[in-house]
């Protein structure tokens, strides 16, 4: 049901005063080429209608505050509500990106410190904060890579490698910048294969792009080697920060040899994170590449802070503003309140809570790669379609009949009826072990009646889609009579 269902012809949701008490008719005061020729269908409700509709449409999404959510790769945690006070302050959210420095001095010293804090978490020497998302980041550490071979003068680096488990923005952002994408393939144990990179490694490469822990859940532990590699045959090394949570305060990029860095503010540093954004992918480098950030960078003179714009090298603007200020603002309040030992903490837990649940679960489906993981895991759904004649998709939709968001499913590609699970570090030995739980009653539920789960979900407000067609052929407009 929409709004426009619930119009009762005359009903209104507010009254304006008489035309008499302005003083003027409204109508006059507006040019004549931006009047209506005929009135907006506009639902004619009231104000109490609009309230109870809209209130009633946000119950029937799924969020993590009303339940598990356990999405692999994108660290769906609990995000503390004190975060989204400060960035509700005055002082930070009416601000304006073009008023003097001299008035928004304390907006920038945060950026500062915030630049300055993710360099101490990441072993990076500078950042830029203006990246709307993580594939954004990812697109301006390609064209960094780029902008640096041709200052070079070093035209024949044509290519970027990915391994066959990256998030699938890696090589549509490399492919944006330019670049021809090489798949390097995983070993049995689930890491990079160095003898098919060994192979791949030449002159024309520009660079590799690796996530660490790796998309699979598992620490790339020949990373020294792979950047020697990569090194010695002149290439750069990109991080996708996407799963720095699982290391924070245990390891750093910048150590391991990455030369480039993006983070996900939105995932790691307490941003609510889902239905399209607001999203945040800093992207930090090391020295040499500094002064091709993109601008206006944020300086600091010892007593004043400055946007600066005067980087001749620099690949350009890249976003309006400063980015998502709001997102900084919560990543700020996020870093101070937990300190160095709070985020440290928090790998710890995002960690453990991941081998506990994938310790509970492997008893009932297998896992793609034995061995701890990191963060997250990736079990292996082939033994439903074999033992209970059901599909990963199924096993899916029939968790939303519990109340617990599906994980990740079908991903990465290289797993057969991939299932990748993330508890994250805010959910407590309760609740992991209530999902455990649920997936052993719903394959007691296939044993017995596949036909269930293949039906499934049965509880929320629409039952199973046409999932195709929907992304083939979306419908976002509502229309009258539709």
């Amino acid at each position: 049901m929409t709004i426009f269902d619930a119009t009762v012809e005359g009903r209104t949701g507010f009254r304006l005063p008489e035309e008499k008490s302005y003083g003027f008719e409204p109508i006059d005061v507006l040019p004549e080429h931006l009047l209506r020729d005929s009135r907006p269908e506009l639902p004619q409700v009231s104000e109490l209608q609009v309230v109870r509709h809209f209130t009633g449409l946000s119950r029937k999404n799924h969020s993590v505050d009303s339940g598990f959510y356990p999405l692999g790769s994108c660290t769906m945690k609990y995000n503390p509500k004190l975060n989204e006070e400060a960035a509700s302050f005055e002082g930070f959210s009416q601000l304006h990106p073009y008023q003097p420095e001299e008035t928004i001095q304390g907006a920038l010293e945060l950026m500062y410190n915030l630049q300055n804090s993710l360099c101490e978490i990441t072993g990076m020497d500078d950042f830029t904060l203006q990246p709307a998302a993580g594939a954004h980041g990812e697109l301006v550490g390609m064209l960094l890579v780029k902008k640096y071979f041709e200052l070079k003068g070093d035209t024949s680096r044509k290519k970027v490698i990915v391994p066959d488990s990256a998030h699938g923005t890696n090589p549509a952002s490399a492919a944006m910048a330019g670049y021809d994408i090489v798949e390097v393939a995983s070993n049995k144990d689930g890491r990079v294969d160095l003898e098919s990179l060994d192979r791949l490694l030449d002159e024309s490469v520009a660079a590799i792009m690796l996530t660490n822990p790796n998309t699979v859940g598992l620490f790339e532990k020949d990373i020294c080697e792979i950047q020697k590699m990569a090194h010695d045959r002149g290439a750069l090394l990109y991080y996708d920060g996407a799963n720095l949570n699982a290391i924070m305060g245990h390891a750093r990029p910048g150590d391991m040899g990455f030369d480039i860095v993006h983070l996900n503010l939105h995932k790691t540093f307490s941003t609510p994170h889902g239905m399209g954004g607001p999203g945040s992918g800093t992207v930090g480098v090391k020295t040499f590449l500094k002064e091709l950030l993109p601008v206006p960078v944020i300086d600091f003179d010892g007593q004043k802070y400055r946007v600066v714009y005067d980087l001749p090298d620099s690949i350009g603007k890249i976003r309006s503003f400063f980015g998502n200020f709001g997102v900084l603002v919560r990543a700020y309040a996020y870093i101070k309140t937990m300190g160095s030992d709070g985020l440290k903490r928090a790998s710890e837990m995002a960690v453990l809570n991941a081998n506990y649940l994938r310790s509970k679960l492997v008893e009932l489906i297998p896992t793609a790669y034995s061995g701890i993981c990191k963060h997250e895991f990736v079990l292996k759904g082939t033994k439903l379609i074999s033992e209970y004649g059901i599909r990963t998709l199924d096993l899916g939709k029939r968790l939303l009949d519990y109340g617990i968001h599906p994980p990740t499913v079908y991903f990465p590609l290289i797993v057969d009826e991939a299932i990748m699970i993330e508890p994250t570090e805010t959910e407590t030995k309760e609740t992991l072990d209530h999902f455990a739980a649920t997936i052993a009653t719903i394959l007691e539920e296939a044993k017995e009646n596949p036909e269930l789960l293949k039906l499934a979900p049965h509880t929320t407000p629409v039952g199973r889609l046409d999932e195709a067609t929907a992304s083939r052929k979306p419908k976002t407009r509502w229309s009258k009579g539709s």
